[in-house]
């Protein structure tokens, strides 16, 4: 998986547009293995962002879940301390 690629569900505020779009961008482009498409393939490109943002866009307003949302900053802080420690052990390595 894509480590650019977020979770957006049951975040208080919930995930916008530009998020979801951003998610898009990187699957697609893991998907085709471009970070920018040839001239003959961008309309191919966009019409799989455009696709796959729309499909998440429903996932998300569809999925249901009884746990309180999620803080984004606390949640970044986790993911900073995670990375600190296996950083702090590669450099050891």
């Amino acid at each position: 998986m894509c480590r650019n690629i977020r979770t957006l569900f049951n975040f208080a505020p919930p995930a916008t547009d530009d998020e979801i779009r951003a998610a898009a961008l990187q699957f697609v482009r893991k998907l085709s293995g471009y970070t920018r498409p040839a001239k003959h393939n961008e309309a191919a490109f966009a019409r799989g962002v455009d696709e796959v943002a729309a499909a998440a866009s429903r996932l998300l307003t569809s999925l249901e879940t009884t746990s309180p949302p999620r803080d984004r900053d606390v949640e970044a802080e986790k993911a900073k301390a995670r990375a600190k420690a296996r950083f702090a052990q590669a450099a050891r390595a």
